[in-house]
């Protein structure tokens, strides 16, 4: 895969080998992708081409958004997302890019936003230790002192402590892919991935 792809998470289920082995699996919906504009290094100061992925209604869009799609008939693409490349003449506004039968066998990651869990404390959030259960302690889920005495009478900025967990972009390497569905542009991949069902995600290969 010279480019990455978006898609969308289908959700996880199993497998079993020869051996009767269960294997997990992921199915995400990759593609197809449009080719939506060619920057070069001479107009822009780099290579890179933009791909717009995910049909939607002209409503849901801004004019500017819509101005920038008028090149390809004014489709309604709700995602848009820049990879660089080496060659971008190799490309052409309108071009669909699509998962290949190919890639059975290689290695890809992906990246995506991870399930939102809110604010968490510390023991969820940072792995940190409880203190004793025992009557009479008054400190079974706080976090303890986090000041730095007299001197720097401060708290360092990215001191582990309570706050939002999850809801972040995370990138998993070296899935596996162990086939591939052509008609309804469906990977499987070995293990998971980050997100619920439905989440948006990236998907490139591991040489990109």
């Amino acid at each position: 895969m010279s480019v990455g792809v978006l898609g969308n998470k289908i959700g996880m289920t199993q497998i079993f080998n020869e051996n009767g082995d269960a294997i997990p699996i992921t199915i995400i919906k990759a593609g197809p992708c449009i080719v939506t504009q060619i920057k070069t290094i001479e107009k822009h100061g780099y290579n890179a081409i933009q791909i717009g992925y995910g049909q939607t209604s002209a409503s849901k869009l801004t004019k500017p958004e819509l101005g920038h799609l008028s090149n390809l008939g004014n489709p309604s693409l709700r995602y848009l997302k820049e990879f660089p490349v080496d060659e971008p003449s190799a490309y052409v506004v309108g071009q669909v890019i699509k998962i290949t039968e190919d890639l059975v066998g290689t290695l890809v990651k992906v990246s995506g936003k991870s399930i939102g869990k809110g604010f968490s404390g510390n023991q969820k959030r940072n792995n940190f230790k409880r203190g004793p259960m025992s009557h009479g302690s008054k400190n079974h889920r706080a976090p303890g002192s986090i000041g730095a005495s007299a001197t720097p009478a401060r708290v360092f900025p990215g001191k582990k402590m309570a706050g939002q967990h999850g809801n972040k972009m995370v990138t998993i390497i070296n899935l596996k892919v162990l086939d591939i569905d052509m008609e309804q542009n469906l990977l499987i991949l070995k293990g998971s991935i980050p997100g619920k069902p439905g989440n948006l995600l990236t998907i490139k290969s591991t040489t990109y």
